[in-house]
C-alpha cells in the first residue's frame, strides 16, 4: 500500500507519521510519500518521519519529494494538508477583518473566505494529477476550509472524502469522561464542517443510549470550559455546540479579545521555527511535546481510521466526515457537503440518517451553506463581484459597508495568489 502527504513538509506532519506507526497493523504503509515545494523543511520532516518509523518498527519506507506528479503516482490514497501561502497568510486573515469589526479566523468569515479562495484552485490542480496517476486512489482531504475544498472536489469528480479533527476530539474527551474506551462512544454530529452541534452521546452504536444529558449534567463546566462559552448555554441548548460556534453565538466578545492579543498565526509560527530546530536533531527519534500545542489533536488517528477503511482495510464502520448530503437533510441540496457520522467503505461514505433539526441549527446551517456556495463560486470562477457577494451572504459578515470594504482588504492582501485579480 502506497500513501502519499501533500503538504508533508508541515511541522504538523510528525503527529501524523506517530499515528502511521503505531497503527500500522490497522493501516499496513508499505511506501509514504511527502511531497512539498518547501525542500528545506521537508528534509527536516523527513529525516525525523524515517527516525519515527525506525524506532517504532515500522518497515515501511518514507520518501520524500518536491515533484507531485511522482509523489502521488501509484499512491492508493493521497492526503491532503496544504497551507497556501503560509502562516503570513493566514495572520492576514485572521487580523484585517478585525478592521472592520468581523472575526478574523482562517476559516469562516472573511478570512476563511480568503483561504477557500487561495486554496480551491491549488486543489483542484493537485487533484487532476492523482486522478492521472491513478483514477481509482482516494483523496482525504484536511486541507481548510474543509466543507467548501472537499465540494469542489466531489463537483470536479473526484473521489474525495473531507475530514476533521473536531468530532474525534469530542469523542475522545466523552470517553474520558464517561471512563469507556473511544470505540464506544458514538456521536449524533451534525452540521456542517466548523460549523456542528453533538445532538447526542450514544454507547455501543447508532442504536445505543443517549448519555448526552448526564454528560452535561455531570461534566457541564469542564464541557463549556473547553469551549469558550458559559455553562448556562450548554444547559440551555442541551446540545454541545462545536467551539466554532463561538465566533457566531459570541462575535462582538470574540472580536474584542482578539484585539487584545496575538493572532494565533504568529503564535503557530513561532512553534513552528522552534520545532523545525528541534527537528533537526538527529538524535529525536519521537513527536516532541511541543507539538501537541500546534493543533490537530487526534487527526493521525482519525486519518489512519479513515483510509483503512476506504481501502478496505479494518478502519471504524462508522466516521464522522465531509461528504454529499444527498438527502441527510432534506433542507439542503444533494451536493452540499455536510459533517455527519457515515457508514464508510471501500465504496466511499454514506451519511447515516439524522433527526429533524431545530430550526436554531438548521437555519445557520442552511444560512452557511449558502454563503458556501456562492464562496465556491468565487474560488471557481473569480471577480470582484463574486467575492462581494459571498460575503454578504456570510451571517459573521452580512453588511453592505462590511462586504465592500473586506472585498476590497481580501483582494488587496492576496492578489498575489488569486489568477483573476
Amino acid at each position: 500500500m502506497k500513501l502519499a502527504v501533500v503538504g508533508g513538509g508541515s511541522t504538523y506532519t510528525p503527529e501524523l507519521i506517530d499515528g502511521f506507526a503505531r497503527l500500522r497493523d490497522t493501516l499496513p504503509i508499505e511506501e509514504l510519500v511527502l511531497v512539498d515545494p518547501a525542500a528545506d523543511r521537508l528534509e527536516l520532516v523527513g529525516g525525523l518521519a524515517r527516525r519515527i518509523f525506525a524506532k517504532q518498527g515500522h518497515p515501511g519506507v518514507i520518501r520524500t519529494t518536491s515533484d507531485v506528479d511522482a509523489g502521488v503516482a501509484d499512491a492508493d490514497a493521497v492526503l491532503l494538508q496544504l497551507r497556501i501561502g503560509g502562516q503570513a497568510a493566514r495572520n492576514q486573515d485572521e487580523t484585517w477583518p478585525l478592521e472592520c469589526g468581523c472575526v478574523g479566523q482562517e476559516t469562516t468569515g472573511a478570512g476563511g473566505l480568503a483561504k477557500a479562495l487561495r486554496t480551491v484552485p491549488v486543489v483542484l490542480d493537485i487533484a487532476e494529477r492523482v486522478r492521472r496517476a491513478n483514477p481509482n486512489a482516494w483523496i482525504i482531504d484536511f486541507t481548510n476550509p474543509v466543507g467548501i475544498v472537499t465540494r469542489a472536489l466531489l463537483q470536479a469528480g473526484h473521489r474525495a472524502v473531507g475530514l476533521c479533527n473536531v468530532a474525534i476530539g469530542f469523542q475522545r474527551k466523552f470517553a474520558r469522561l464517561l471512563d469507556v474506551t473511544p470505540s464506544q462512544v458514538h456521536l449524533d454530529h451534525v452540521g456542517l464542517n466548523h460549523l456542528t452541534w453533538e445532538l447526542g452521546v450514544r454507547l455501543g452504536g447508532p442504536d445505543g443510549e443517549n448519555v448526552l444529558p448526564r454528560l452535561i449534567g455531570e461534566h457541564g463546566d469542564a464541557i463549556a470550559e473547553d469551549l469558550h462559552m458559559p455553562r448556562a448555554i450548554v444547559d440551555r441548548l442541551g446540545v454541545v455546540p462545536s467551539y466554532y460556534l463561538r465566533y457566531y453565538y459570541q462575535h462582538d466578545a470574540v472580536v474584542r479579545e482578539m484585539r487584545t492579543k496575538p493572532s494565533r498565526a504568529s503564535q503557530v509560527a513561532a512553534m513552528e521555527r522552534e520545532l523545525l530546530e528541534m527537528y533537526g536533531d538527529p538524535t529525536l527519534d519521537e513527536k516532541p511535546e511541543l507539538l501537541a500545542r500546534r493543533g490537530g489533536a487526534f487527526y493521525s488517528e482519525a486519518a489512519v481510521d479513515l483510509a483503512a477503511s476506504l481501502l478496505g482495510g479494518g478502519g471504524s464502520p462508522y466516521q464522522v466526515v465531509n461528504t454529499y448530503n444527498n438527502g441527510t437533510l432534506p433542507f439542503l441540496p444533494d451536493d452540499a457537503v455536510i459533517e455527519v457520522q457515515a457508514a464508510v467503505d471501500g465504496k466511499g461514505a454514506r451519511p447515516l440518517a439524522v433527526p429533524a433539526l431545530d430550526p436554531l441549527y438548521a437555519g445557520l446551517i442552511a444560512n452557511v451553506t449558502a454563503y458556501e456556495d456562492l464562496a465556491l463560486e468565487a474560488a471557481l470562477r473569480g471577480g470582484r463581484d463574486r467575492v462581494f457577494k459571498a460575503l454578504l451572504a456570510h451571517p459573521l459578515v452580512g453588511q453592505i459597508d462590511y462586504a465592500e470594504q473586506l472585498t476590497d482588504q481580501l483582494i488587496a492582501h492576496n492578489r498575489e495568489h488569486l489568477a483573476w485579480a
